[in-house]
């Protein structure tokens, strides 16, 4: 029944991780790294790159990853329902009309939470680099993959600098490799080809099978935008109201009322899928709209890797694909340090007191004084307090 455990613990995180993709990362590895030990450092890297290298939601996929890692596919789709299911319940809920969590309780508390998330994020990266970047050469690939990723802030960046490290990695770091067993057997490659194939004419051909209701082009449009994004979260954003409001199926204001809805509530931003499915009323009622939203934007992600991660496992044992392993990790942490970066760039911090915060913050996570999710608690009532 470990797949019931997957869902759980995932179930926690979905109610607990807020701050977005980067954040979720950074939950995802205290929880399943540190405290529970599902998979290691090295290979909870590995699984970041294989997502973030794939279109779709990277933390969604990570967390159905792990679960897959934990018992099998099973685990997979328990640990994406746990991790999805509260803020899809939350989103759709907002499409029928009830108030949202920022109306209900202020936004001080969301913000309390973002400079936690900060702290989680910077502790993580610490970790991470101590693990997987502890010498000069894979140092410097980390630093060069931020530099990159901090000049060019582009989501179609990030995939092709982790393909970047990978070849760095197979030219100069496969003299680390090991002998591994292969994970899958040899039918697993041709029928994960196959899934792509599959995947890549269903976008295609889908619009013909749709027809001409606006309830199903609005279906189709979603399930492009969670088939073409590189890096989810504010990336899907342009797309998403491409398909939502310049085809006039949805006004502007409502649209954004929903993705601002979606960056106050716990675990996946692309959750934004549940509401407008809601909103739709796809299927002919908002609440089975916002199950058809959801499997839309996150079905194609979850496709993918289910087909993606097979052949991983096949081809990885290769000395030259273990080199090329070791340098994606590498550059795993550099972009979680350019990301890190973005968010304190991007004004998540305003004042001397969230600096402030975030670095006793950071102290008492580093340090496990506490709990993270005692440290998650104050934090939400302390930014309550000081900014309700």
């Amino acid at each position: 029944m470990n797949f019931l455990e997957c869902f759980w613990v995932a179930l926690k995180l979905g109610l607990t991780s807020f701050g977005g993709p980067v954040a979720h990362l950074a939950y995802f590895r205290e929880e399943y790294v540190i405290k529970r030990k599902w998979v290691d450092e090295e290979r909870f890297a590995e699984l970041i790159a294989v997502c973030q290298f794939l279109p779709g939601p990277a933390s969604s996929q990570l967390g159905a990853a792990v679960g897959y890692e934990r018992a099998g596919w099973l685990g997979g789709f328990f640990a994406w329902l746990g991790f999805t299911l509260p803020s899809a319940l939350l989103m759709t809920a907002l499409a029928v009309g009830l108030s949202s969590v920022e109306e209900l309780v202020g936004n001080g508390w969301v913000h309390g939470l973002k400079v936690a998330a900060v702290a989680v994020v910077a502790v993580a990266i610490l970790g991470m680099k101590r693990k997987l970047c502890p010498t000069w050469p894979k140092k410097g690939v980390a630093v060069a993959a931020l530099l990159v990723l901090m000049v060019v802030e582009q989501a179609w960046m990030q995939p092709l600098v982790i393909l970047g490290g990978c070849v760095v990695g197979a030219i100069w770091f496969s003299k680390y490799a090991r002998k591994t067993e292969r994970l899958e057997n040899a039918r697993k490659p041709y029928l994960a080809i196959g899934t792509i194939l599959v995947m890549v004419m269903v976008l295609v051909l889908l619009p013909y099978f749709i027809g001409d209701s606006e309830g199903g082009k609005a279906f189709a449009g979603i399930v492009r935008s969670g088939a073409l994004v590189f890096g989810g979260g504010h990336v899907v954003l342009p797309l998403l109201e491409a398909e939502m409001v310049s085809t006039g199926y949805m006004a502007r204001d409502t649209f954004l009322a929903g993705y601002g809805a979606a960056q106050t509530v716990p675990g996946p931003m692309f959750s934004l899928g549940a509401y407008l499915g809601g909103v739709l009323s796809l299927g002919g009622n908002p609440w089975l709209g916002g199950v058809l939203g959801t499997l839309a934007i996150f079905g194609p992600g979850l496709i993918l890797l289910s087909a993606g991660l097979p052949l991983w496992n096949r081809i990885k044992h290769i000395p030259r694909a273990q080199g090329a392993v070791v340098g994606a990790n590498a550059v795993v942490v550099g972009l979680l340090g350019a990301a890190l970066l973005h968010m304190i760039m991007g004004g998540v911090l305003h004042g001397w007191v969230d600096y402030l915060l975030a670095v006793v913050y950071f102290v008492i996570i580093g340090t496990r004084k506490l709990p993270i999710w005692l440290v998650i608690v104050i934090a939400a009532v302390l930014g309550g307090v000081i900014w309700g």
